[in-house]
């Protein structure tokens, strides 16, 4: 991924959509998406005359749902496409919880790298964007596929790409809204939540601590964590820990020094599937975590939040204005957006700043949860909850 380059603007053309076939054999109306979900297994092109949009989102959790408002929009603006995510299988369940998507197409890469191939089968697709970022290796990648035309942003590196400019100061949500706007299709960032799902939260009113990240600069010392759990268990809440596949030790840590039982650490082993944790964080009190995949998570449910920010400013990263989500970010005498590397091998300078007595005070002045939190937009009434698949 790289940079965008200046230049003049391509005059822009707007996409237009062919309206697929009502249903049956030969379509998948919006209804058998929200029953039927999403299927993470590769399949033959059917015969049909619908057409298909390849969606290049190969991240992690945090990244699909700062793309939720671009899916959306494009879902709306082509009904009748085929609408086909090429990011991790372990997403699969979150997929399907957009209720947007039709398939997933399995696809990743070590880090935030682009993949080196997509197992698209047979002709191109009708539409590929690059939701991924933004240079010659996802650019090519969709390239080799022939798509019959492809969204993505302009750079010196691949002159045949028309787009607009990348602009490196501009939160997740807006960039890539902004790029559907610019080819005609208005996108919405504000359009951002998902339905909660039917399964029950395994801890209803629980304040959910994930002290967790993917990399060490964007994780909070355990020994904080454990001192804001602790606090808040002796103020009467119950607490959980929640913790990713690899984070046993440090979920179980943080679980021992808080003096909170074995049975309060959820996941570690490998991630929580995706409708659990989705109803632990649907049902919480509040969740305090850091800049990473549960923190979008608690903004896509309406939860309130109290997100950690480091080495990357929140107006990348963070949680739109809302009194539900409270950020703490201590920049210094450095504002930039990314006054630090987000991929360190050391928690970072400005989220050392952050000091226990501040979370606490966060938390004591977050509003109660909604009663029912399950709108189709940040705040107002929701579609009916996606049932998320079995994997096949």
């Amino acid at each position: 991924m790289g940079r965008a380059g200046g230049g003049a603007a391509v005059p822009r053309r707007p996409v237009h959509h062919r309206a697929g076939p009502p249903g049956g054999a030969r379509g998948r109306p919006a209804e058998a998406r929200r029953a039927g979900g999403v299927s993470a297994t590769p399949r033959p092109p059917r015969r049909t005359a619908r057409p298909r949009v390849l969606v290049l989102r190969a991240l992690g959790l945090g990244d699909l749902l700062t793309a939720v408002p671009a899916l959306r929009a494009l879902r709306r603006h082509l009904p009748g496409h085929e609408l086909v995510l090429a990011a991790p299988e372990r997403l699969a369940g979150a997929a399907a919880a957009t209720g947007v998507l039709d398939r997933l197409l399995p696809a990743e890469a070590p880090g935030r790298a682009v993949p080196t191939t997509l197992a698209w089968p047979g002709p191109g697709p009708d539409l590929a964007v690059d939701l991924h970022g933004n240079g010659p290796p996802s650019h090519l990648l969709l390239q080799r596929l022939r798509p019959g035309r492809l969204l993505a942003y302009a750079h010196p590196g691949t002159p045949g790409v028309p787009g607009p400019v990348w602009r490196e100061d501009e939160h997740e949500r807006d960039r890539w809204c902004r790029l559907l706007t610019w080819y005609g299709i208005p996108a919405d960032p504000a359009d951002l939540s998902i339905p909660v799902p039917a399964t029950p939260s395994p801890a209803p009113g629980a304040v959910v601590v994930h002290p967790g990240a993917d990399a060490a600069a964007r994780c909070w010392p355990a020994e904080r964590f454990a001192a804001v759990a602790r606090a808040l268990r002796a103020q009467g809440h119950r607490v959980v820990v929640t913790a990713g596949a690899g984070e046993t030790a440090l979920a179980g840590c943080v679980a021992a020094r808080a003096g909170l039982p074995p049975d309060h650490v959820v996941g570690g082993t490998a991630d929580v599937p995706f409708d659990r944790l989705a109803a632990l964080v649907a049902g919480a009190r509040c969740v305090v975590v850091g800049d990473t995949g549960l923190a979008h998570l608690a903004t896509a449910l309406g939860t309130p939040s109290v997100v950690l920010f480091g080495p990357v400013s929140p107006r990348l990263w963070g949680p739109p204005p809302d009194p539900r989500h409270h950020v703490l970010w201590h920049p210094g005498d450095d504002p930039s957006p990314r006054p630090g590397d987000a991929h360190g091998r050391m928690p970072d300078e400005r989220l050392l700043r952050i000091t226990v007595d501040e979370v606490l005070a966060a938390v004591r002045n977050l509003p109660e949860p909604l009663p029912a939190r399950t709108p189709a937009r940040h705040g107002t009434a929701a579609p009916p909850p996606v049932n998320v698949p079995a994997r096949r």
